[in-house]
């Protein structure tokens, strides 16, 4: 069995008094990730300081401990803003033919729906959305039984972002392999929380945001591009991704060929040097910590609350059909419609989406965070 991880609170900057159960929103940059953005941002206060190699050591040192954390291979990872600017670019490089479909999840982030509206009205493809499943049936039935000679992408996460609950992408990228289809994965919501394989499940493409459970900064996450896709179009020209970039001398003999990889899809001004030293110290912190055994606490330490949260009215999906670092707790009829607000009043943070309590706790959460949640919904509901 994998050994817990012990509580992690002193490497934040979260008092006491806070109960901070919103991961899923936000994820907290380590106290180390912040100085080290600190420091790079200050760079630019001189900027004689910032040579040619700064330009290309960050990306160079952070993207093969990206592909570490998804079991990847470093020349398949390119560097990203957003969700939407990978999505745009998957879009721009999956060919798409008039009565093909597109299948997306009931409820999905608009991020990972917009481009796909815009896809299918572009090339006559249809947008289909897989409903809730009924009965028995799980969020994975549903798609695998929507996936069809018809199909030509499957655009989904690995958890949905409103309750947590979790596909099996592997059994789904089997299938969208047997008919043919293009495989997007949005992995935001669950990329250093979850265990993810890219040599096994093999998507097309791939993106996950930093700002959540990577616990690193705004506007700066990452994209995987698999083999087969790297000859594709980027989405925009810029000239670091060009073969030769390194020699700012010859900038001017323009050339055609790209960097190795999926390099050529990295996003202009690429070197940031406040956003990517703070990510990289995250990201290395998740990997000290290991994701599967990240997994497994915040597994645990789930469990005993969802078992809490049940006893008071407000049952969880089951363990097996969500992620392990994720609750969306079902709210009783007759909840305050402020009820976040009257958490936040008492310093506890959650989401609500729709008629489910979102609860994401990360390794920084202590059993009295948990105690305080649950005492204040008594109060509340």
């Amino acid at each position: 069995m994998t050994d817990l991880i012990p509580n992690q609170r002193h490497l934040f900057d979260i008092p006491d008094e806070v109960a901070y159960l919103n991961c899923a929103t936000m994820g907290p940059m380590p106290l180390a990730a912040l100085e080290a953005g600190r420091a790079g941002l200050a760079k630019k206060a001189q900027p004689w300081q910032i040579s040619t190699a700064d330009f290309f050591k960050d990306t160079s040192s952070l993207r093969p401990k990206l592909a570490r954390l998804i079991n990847a291979e470093a020349d398949t990872i390119a560097f990203v803003p957003s969700v939407s600017y990978a999505t745009a670019t998957a879009a721009q490089n999956i060919a798409l033919e008039a009565g093909q479909s597109i299948l997306i999840m009931a409820d999905q982030f608009p991020s990972n729906v917009y481009v796909w509206r815009d896809l299918a009205a572009r090339t006559g493809a249809t947008l289909k959305t897989v409903d809730e499943p009924t009965g028995n049936m799980s969020l994975s039935d549903a798609m695998l039984e929507a996936i069809g000679p018809e199909t030509g992408l499957v655009a989904c996460s690995h958890v949905r972002w409103t309750d947590g609950m979790k596909l099996d992408l592997e059994a789904i990228s089997d299938k969208c392999r047997s008919v043919g289809a293009a495989l997007v994965l949005d992995l935001t919501q669950s990329c250093g929380a979850m265990a993810f394989d890219a040599s096994r499940v093999r998507p097309d493409f791939m993106v996950a945001a930093g700002y959540k459970w990577m616990l690193g900064p705004y506007s700066a996450g990452f994209m995987y591009v698999a083999k087969h896709r790297q000859s594709g179009r980027p989405l925009e020209h810029n000239w670091i991704t060009r073969k030769g970039s390194t020699d700012f001398t010859q900038l001017t003999q323009y050339t055609d060929e790209y960097g190795p990889g999926a390099q050529r899809f990295d996003m202009g001004e690429r070197s940031n040097f406040a956003l990517l030293p703070a990510l990289e110290v995250a990201v290395d912190l998740l990997l000290d910590w290991g994701v599967a055994r990240i997994e497994h606490t915040l597994g645990a330490a789930n469990r005993k609350l969802a078992d809490q949260l049940a006893e008071i009215g407000m049952p969880c999906p089951d363990e097996d059909g969500r992620g392990a670092h994720y609750l969306g707790a079902k709210l009783p009829k007759g909840a305050p419609p402020d009820l976040t607000e009257q958490l936040t009043a008492r310093h506890i943070h959650v989401s609500r989406r729709g008629n489910t309590l979102r609860i994401t706790p990360h390794l920084y959460n202590t059993q009295d965070d948990a105690d305080r949640l649950i005492a204040a919904l008594k109060q509340a509901i």
